[in-house]
C-alpha cells in the first residue's frame, strides 16, 4: 500500500473513531416489542415515520420534543426524544437523525420501541405514555475499576446525586443538573449528572430520580462510576469530569 494510500486510510480511521467518541455512533441499549398485538400496520409506520421527522426537526432547539401522529387511536403513535442536557444542539440533532435511523431498522415491525445514545435517548409507542414515569424500560453502565473505601464512597456518591436530583426536579426548566463535590481522600473528585425527560412533573422527575439513585447501592457497589438510564431519567456519577458543557 502507498504512503498516501495509507495515510488516507489512517485519516478515515480516526475520523470513524471521532465519531463514535464525540456523537455516540453506538447504541448504549435497544429494546423492541415483539408481542402480536404490537405489531405495526403500515398506516402506524407511515405515521410514525412522519412523527420520528418533526420531533427530529424539534429537538435540538430545546433538547427535547413529543408529540403523537395518525387518524385514529389504532394507528396513532406516541414520540419523544431528549438529548443529553450538556449536549450541542448539533451533536443533538446528529444523535436525534441516528437515533430514528437505527431504531427504526432494529424494529421496523414493532408499534413500541426505545433506543439510547450516549447523548440522547428515543422512544415512541401506540400507548400515551406521556407524563408517565417509564419503569419498563431501564438500564446500567458501570466503571469497571473499584474504589478502596466503597462505605464512604457510596454515602457521598448518593449525597451529591440526591442534590442534584433535586436541583434538576425544582430549580432547572430543563429538568437537568450537573455538579461536582471533593472527596475526603486525597484530591479526588466526584461528578454527577441527573435529568428527566420533560414530559415529567417536577414531583415526578423526582420521584423517577430518587428511584435510580436507590438503585446505586444495589447494582453498582464500590464502582467508581455508573450510569442508571430508563425511558424518563437518568443519573451518571463518575470520578472524572464527563459533563460535554
Amino acid at each position: 500500500m502507498s504512503s498516501s494510500r495509507l495515510t488516507s486510510s489512517l485519516y478515515l480511521l480516526a475520523f470513524a473513531l471521532l465519531l463514535h467518541n464525540v456523537l455516540g455512533t453506538d447504541p448504549l441499549f435497544r429494546k423492541c416489542s415483539s408481542t402480536t398485538n404490537s405489531t405495526a400496520t403500515s398506516s402506524y409506520k407511515t405515521s410514525l415515520s412522519v412523527l420520528m421527522g418533526s420531533i427530529n426537526q424539534l429537538a435540538p432547539a430545546e433538547g427535547f420534543a413529543l408529540g403523537s401522529l395518525g387518524q385514529n387511536n389504532l394507528d396513532r403513535p406516541y414520540g419523544l426524544v431528549l438529548c443529553r442536557g450538556d449536549v450541542s444542539s448539533s451533536d443533538c440533532r446528529t444523535c436525534a437523525v441516528i437515533a430514528a435511523r437505527e431504531i427504526r431498522k432494529s424494529c421496523p415491525d414493532s408499534k413500541r420501541a426505545i433506543i439510547a445514545y450516549d447523548n440522547c435517548l428515543l422512544k415512541y409507542s401506540d400507548n400515551d405514555f406521556f407524563g408517565q414515569i417509564d419503569e419498563e424500560n431501564k438500564f446500567y453502565l458501570l466503571n469497571v475499576n473499584n474504589v478502596s473505601n466503597p462505605v464512604l464512597f457510596t454515602e457521598k456518591t448518593i449525597e451529591l446525586l440526591s442534590q442534584l436530583a433535586t436541583k434538576a426536579s425544582y430549580n432547572s426548566t430543563k429538568l437537568y443538573a450537573a455538579g461536582e463535590m471533593d472527596l475526603p481522600e486525597g484530591s479526588m473528585k466526584l461528578y454527577g449528572m441527573t435529568h428527566c425527560t420533560r414530559d415529567l412533573s417536577s414531583a415526578d422527575c423526582k420521584k423517577c430520580l430518587d428511584g435510580a439513585i436507590g438503585e446505586l447501592p444495589r447494582v453498582a457497589y464500590g464502582k467508581e462510576g455508573a450510569s442508571v438510564v430508563g425511558g424518563s431519567c437518568m443519573v451518571i456519577y463518575e470520578i472524572y469530569p464527563f459533563v460535554k458543557a
